[in-house]
C-alpha cells in the first residue's frame, strides 16, 4: 500500500461525450472561449433532400453547339396531341389525369419543348386513339 498515492483521483466510467454532444452549439462555443482549436466545414449541399442531383453533363450539353443536343418533340407531333385532345373535349389537365402525368408535361409536348419519352408516348397514343410515331403518324390505331 506505500506505492499509492492518495492526491491522485481516478475517475471510473467517465467517457468523452458523443460525437452529437460534441458538435453543439454550446460545446463548439465553450471550446473557443478557451482557446481550442475548432475546425467547422460545410458538406456540399448538406441538409438537403437531394438524393439524385442532376448530371453536370446535361447542363453542358444544352450550352453546346448543333451537333450535341436534345431532340424536342416535332411540331407535327405536338400538333397531332393538340388536335386529338381538342377533338376529345379535353382540357390539357383532363389528359394529363387520364395519363397519370402532369399537366405541364401535355403543355411541353404540345408547345414543342418535350424531349420524347416513349412511354408517355404510347400512354397519348391510347387515349387519344391515334399513332403519333412512325411513317403513319396521325392514323387511328389498329385493334389488336
Amino acid at each position: 500500500m506505500a506505492e499509492s498515492d492518495w492526491s491522485d483521483v481516478t475517475y471510473i466510467g467517465h467517457r468523452p461525450g458523443k460525437a452529437s454532444q460534441m458538435r453543439s452549439k454550446q460545446a463548439v462555443n465553450s471550446a473557443m472561449r478557451t482557446g481550442t482549436d475548432v475546425e467547422t466545414s460545410k458538406k456540399f449541399a448538406g441538409g438537403q433532400n437531394k438524393q439524385l442531383s442532376a448530371n453536370k453533363n446535361t447542363a453542358k450539353l444544352d450550352r453546346e453547339t448543333e451537333e450535341l443536343h436534345h431532340e424536342h418533340v416535332t411540331l407535327d407531333v405536338s400538333k397531332l396531341i393538340q388536335q386529338g385532345r381538342q377533338a376529345r373535349g379535353w382540357t390539357q389537365k383532363e389528359l394529363a389525369t387520364k395519363i397519370n402525368e402532369k399537366q405541364q408535361v401535355i403543355n411541353d409536348y404540345e408547345a414543342g419543348k418535350a424531349i420524347p419519352n416513349q412511354q408517355i408516348l404510347s400512354k397519348l397514343e391510347r387515349n387519344l386513339g391515334m399513332k403519333l410515331r412512325g411513317k403513319d403518324k396521325g392514323q387511328p390505331l389498329g385493334k389488336k
